[in-house]
């Protein structure tokens, strides 16, 4: 090794450091972060069969700004919100109540469910909405989910449906919260898989 490679290889760990002090890469994450799970799922090896007229699809689900974040939002009052110390998802509510939601389904077995394919585009019933609050309210010290749901089915009807669910005396710390949401959205994907039948 020549006297010039050493030097390089000297440096390399000078350059490092100093490329460290340069990236930020965030601020650091929570401990833990919070995740919905569903209550009801199907036992591994089960299945469904049929055809897209019968399919439902369940497909992208809409929220607000406020849930468009891995944080949780504190309802503070009526035109005021915050964010909740040291809560965060692991991803976007939207997506993780949609999981819930089609575990949900599928568990209660009563229809053939398609995601994520190009199946679902051909799915005669499909089931889409607004995930409006995925909160915690700090004058009620409760846990709020809510889901506007817009239902459309194979003869080309429409139907819409909110649903809510609340969960009271919660305290407001990360971990109760998250819990608290995770009942809350357990309980409204059962309540819309008994409307989508």
């Amino acid at each position: 090794m020549t006297n010039s490679s050493r030097a390089r290889l000297a440096f390399l760990p000078l350059l490092v450091l100093a490329l460290a002090g340069c990236v930020s890469l965030g601020k650091d994450p929570p401990d833990r972060l919070l995740n919905l799970t569903a209550s009801s799922q199907a036992a591994a090896g089960t299945g469904a069969a049929g055809n897209a007229d019968t399919a439902l699809a369940i497909l992208d689900l809409q929220a607000p700004q406020k849930l468009n974040v891995t944080r949780v939002p504190v309802l503070t009052g009526s035109s005021s919100l915050a964010y909740l110390k040291d809560a965060e998802w692991v991803e976007r509510p939207a997506r993780l109540f949609q999981r819930v939601l089609g575990d949900t389904i599928r568990a209660k077995g009563n229809r053939l469910l398609v995601s994520g394919t190009d199946l679902e585009y051909s799915a005669a019933s499909k089931l889409s909405g607004t995930l409006v609050a995925m909160d915690y309210d700090a004058d009620r010290m409760a846990a709020v989910v809510r889901f506007d749901a817009v239902l459309m089915t194979g003869d080309s009807k429409v139907l819409t449906r909110r649903f809510e669910a609340v969960v009271e005396g919660v305290p407001a710390k990360a971990q109760p919260v998250g819990a608290a949401l995770n009942e809350a959205a357990n309980k409204v994907a059962a309540e819309v898989a008994e409307w989508v039948g």
